[in-house]
């Protein structure tokens, strides 16, 4: 059983270093202090472990699960428009409880898988594309922290694809050390710990944070989730279990920072494929390993945090850039694939990376508005012509 515990701690160590700074950046964004970001990270990675272990041990399959990555984009891009700390606590609440209702309602959750890929790839696309471009601006303002950072990645990107956002992360850390020096330490909680925050329901941010971070974690991580499990051989997993499990541990978690929680994609790739164990039956112990590994990695979340707070912003966007530079392909492939709709997304993608915020609700919930407007207005036309007679018809 040692292959697919090493599985497992691989998936976790690549999942937890690729995108650990942009969950930190992200709760930073919408209010959350050092201590209240840490706890965050904390309670996510508990969350997912527990998620991982019971459900794959009940099951006997395969079943990890992950914070969403997409979804902490989205908050660095809301990033000054949720008033509090408290009113994001809320908006993480809401998310919750349509991923539960998602699950308890096969209504709600198949018309999720449903939304025009014109509309949900733009919309992911959009949210993403500031923090892509991130890699660019930080050659330019920090070349002797960036550039190392970016050569690395692309160094590994050929032959070691898997390890190069890891590597790159490594990098920036090393030099966010040597030019910090000891001072990045001052703030460095070696214990980190739980800190509640009471939610505050504001309507407006709900409605720009809550339903677009529901959007995107059901769009841009569950579905492909679900895919990633279908075409490695599993198509009977219990579907409505893991959205209402993960959407009830959200709403625990997200008092705590825990803003989405859902099924792991990339990850999953790692813990149920053939490199997990040869027998598909075993490999139900990968997401268990992987789980007790986040619960480790989750206590360094005071030491993450300091080192993220001590290095400048847009090296942490930078090498968040790189790790979603995939995701941000994905949603312009599905965006654009089909001809018909180009101008739909194109609309949608603009609006939403626009950054725009109108009425106190944010970008990425009016790119889907203005985006749906825009297909209801240039969908083809229905034309109405004489009835064609049938073969063989007396004319």
């Amino acid at each position: 059983m040692l292959q697919p515990i090493i599985a497992g701690v691989i998936g976790a160590l690549t999942g937890f270093a690729s995108s650990f700074a942009i969950v930190i950046a992200g709760l930073i964004a919408v209010g959350a202090s050092p201590d209240e970001a840490a706890s965050g990270l904390l309670a996510l990675c508990i969350a997912q472990a527990l998620l991982a272990a019971l459900l794959s041990w009940q099951s006997k399959l395969p079943l990890s699960f992950a914070w969403s990555t997409p979804g902490a984009a989205l908050l660095v891009a809301a990033g000054g428009s949720t008033g509090s700390y408290g009113a994001a606590i809320g908006a993480f609440i809401v998310c919750g409880l349509l991923i539960v209702v998602s699950g308890l309602w096969s209504w709600l959750g198949r018309a999720m898988t449903r939304i025009p890929m014109p509309l949900a790839g733009a919309m992911l696309a959009g949210i993403l594309f500031p923090i892509c471009i991130a890699p660019v601006t930080a050659v330019i303002e920090e070349p002797l922290l960036a550039a190392p950072v970016i050569i690395v990645w692309l160094l590994l990107v050929r032959w070691w694809p898997r390890w190069a956002v890891p590597a790159a992360m490594l990098v920036a850390i090393v030099g966010v050390v040597v030019s910090a020096g000891s001072e990045w330490m001052l703030g460095a909680t070696l214990t980190p710990g739980f800190t509640l925050t009471m939610p505050e329901l504001d309507p407006l941010v709900i409605v720009s944070l809550g339903v677009p971070l529901y959007i995107v974690t059901m769009a841009g991580q569950n579905v492909p989730g679900f895919a990633v499990l279908a075409t490695l051989g599993y198509r009977n997993v219990p579907a409505r279990r893991m959205l209402a499990a993960s959407g009830a541990a959200t709403v625990l978690a997200a008092p705590f920072g825990g803003y989405a929680l859902n099924l792991a994609a990339l990850t999953a790739a790692l813990m149920a494929g053939p490199d997990s164990h040869p027998d598909p039956a075993k490999r139900w112990v990968a997401p268990v390993a992987g789980g007790a590994t986040y619960i480790v990695l989750g206590l360094g979340a005071g030491v993450a945090t300091a080192l993220v707070s001590a290095a400048p912003p847009i090296l942490i966007i930078a090498v968040a850039g790189l790790a979603l530079l995939g995701a941000f392909t994905t949603g312009l492939v599905s965006a654009f694939e089909v001809p018909e709709t180009r101008l739909t997304a194109a609309v949608t993608l603009i609006v939403v990376a626009s950054g725009v915020v109108v009425l106190g609700v944010g970008s990425a919930f009016w790119g889907l508005i203005v985006g749906a407007l825009v297909m209801l207005v240039t969908r083809p036309r229905t034309v109405v012509g004489p009835p064609v007679p049938e073969a063989g018809a007396e004319e």
